[in-house]
């Protein structure tokens, strides 16, 4: 959320993580890695001085010992309390405020909408399926997004139904196997990026892999990497990403 304010931090947690799933905005090269997102490294935070630090609720950071080193911003997006891209647009005012960045706020969250609105007007009138998104982490489990989380949110913005209706944690996805798949038979399955490439492999080469429905019918599509705890910007480049896919089909 920083980034898409236009300010880019001199430090962040699981920067490799970052560059891996956020991707945009690129974060540049002289940014110093923190460590562990639950488990910053407190010393460098100490020795950079920072006038801010922000973090995100629901990670067990320990945030008294943040507030020793300087003031302290924690977000409460995805907490399983509300809609994240309902809570989204305030909490980013609330920190561009802190930062001095409130133009800069305003024409994200405009921009966000309008493109929301134009995506919604093109999937009017259409026979679009229903969607599911997943990541693959090996070759017998999956993670699905749904109730609670952003790309849920982004669908019911856009107009586009999740076809995976399964409980979720408060952070929006559930784990599930892949022969759960077989249930999302008449669905479009958005497949995020990255996938490591020992599972890439032992999933192509997977007899029910091959046998899913949407594997028959050419209905898993990958898409780039996108931060699905992510902010407004998250929220965009998955608005984008999917309508993509849909219209490629």
């Amino acid at each position: 959320m920083v980034c898409g304010l236009g300010l880019y931090p001199v430090a962040v947690a699981d920067l490799g993580g970052y560059r891996d799933w956020a991707v945009e905005p690129r974060l540049p090269d002289t940014t110093i890695d923190l460590g562990s997102r639950s488990e910053p490294n407190m010393e460098v935070i100490r020795a950079l001085a920072p006038d801010l630090i922000v973090t995100a609720q629901g990670y067990g950071v320990d945030e008294q010992q943040m507030h020793r080193l300087a003031p302290v911003v924690t977000l409460p997006l995805y907490d399983g309390s509300s809609s994240p891209l309902n809570v989204l647009p305030a909490e980013t005012r609330r920190l561009a405020a802190i930062m001095g960045r409130q133009n800069e706020a305003e024409a994200l969250i405009q921009n966000a909408s309008h493109d929301f609105d134009t995506i919604a007007k093109s999937m009017q009138g259409r026979d679009v399926p229903p969607v599911a998104v997943i990541s693959l982490f090996d070759d017998r489990h999956v993670r699905l997004y749904g109730k609670g989380g952003l790309f849920q949110d982004v669908m019911d913005r856009v107009g586009v139904t999740n076809a995976w209706t399964g409980e979720t944690s408060d952070w929006g996805f559930s784990t599930a196997s892949i022969a759960d798949l077989v249930r999302l038979e008449d669905a479009l399955i958005l497949s995020l990026d990255p996938v490591p490439e020992n599972v890439s492999i032992r999933v192509r080469q997977s007899t029910l892999w091959k046998n899913l429905p949407a594997v028959r019918n050419n209905m898993i599509i990958s898409i780039p990497p996108v931060w699905p705890y992510g902010g407004i910007g998250a929220a965009r480049r998955f608005a984008h990403f999917m309508a993509a896919a849909l219209n490629a089909r």
